[in-house]
């Protein structure tokens, strides 16, 4: 994010997703699925299902369904087989937008994200088409209240953090991607709480709307992949993506 922090969309995501726990646990049951199957279901030895698990608990998914959905996709019975297609294009204006999926039906999922462009001033493009303007990171966001800022900051730092902002509340450590894990484990293990500690896409420049129309088209193309079951995760380079709740 370059400077400064979008957790207040991040917020507003989660505050969302509270009034629809079943789709977030959806979701997140997919990735773990994905996780168990490409590395195994010990997460001491598969980084990335570790990784996976500690995004379901930070979205309040029970550890009883957590075990379930382990040994489900563990199964030597379970036929579920997604992929990971990642989608990339532009909103109205030309906002940069990257869309994760993980799908069981490529051909479905494809026609739905280019139906979501094009119904709201957009367009689907090839693969790197906006990818270019945005950098992998780990960030890890951690609530203001209570935290001493020098303190977090060291240990952010001596864990491998690369970077340390302060913005809206709240204390935002910067990692390399492969790193993340690391770092959250070694904050994790000093007492610190995370509200989300996830590899993100971080834009290295933000477009602004102005136009009335093009702010709801982008709010409703964003509500419409945030909906979809294949989707994971979506990441743009809106500026003020907080004008579409204010219309």
């Amino acid at each position: 994010m370059s400077g400064h922090s979008k957790w207040s969309t991040i917020k507003r995501k989660k505050e969302k997703t509270d009034n629809q726990r079943a789709k977030v646990f959806t979701k997140i049951g997919r990735e773990i699925a994905v996780a168990v199957k490409s590395g195994g279901p010990d997460p001491t030895v598969n980084s990335k299902l570790k990784d996976v698990i500690a995004k379901a608990k930070a979205n309040n998914v029970p550890n009883d369904n957590i075990e379930r959905i382990i040994k489900k996709a563990a199964g030597e019975g379970n036929a579920d087989n997604y992929e990971e297609i990642i989608y990339e294009g532009y909103g109205p204006s030309g906002i940069a937008v990257i869309v994760e999926t993980l799908t069981d039906n490529r051909n479905r999922t494809a026609a739905e994200m280019r139906h979501y462009f094009d119904k709201y001033g957009g367009n689907m493009g090839t693969s790197g088409c906006v990818s270019f303007m945005f950098t992998r990171q780990g960030v890890i966001a951690i609530e203001q209240e209570g935290v001493e800022e020098e303190a977090l900051m060291d240990a952010a730092l001596e864990a491998g953090a690369v970077d340390f902002l302060t913005d809206d509340g709240i204390f935002d450590v910067r990692t390399e991607p492969n790193d993340m894990g690391k770092v959250r484990d070694a904050l994790e293990a000093k007492g610190y709480k995370f509200l989300s500690a996830e590899v993100e896409y971080i834009p290295s420049t933000y477009t602004e709307l102005t136009n009335e129309d093009d702010i709801k088209n982008m709010g409703k193309m964003l509500e419409m992949f945030d909906d979809n079951d294949d989707v994971q995760a979506v990441w743009h380079n809106w500026e003020n993506s907080d004008a579409y709740d204010l219309l």
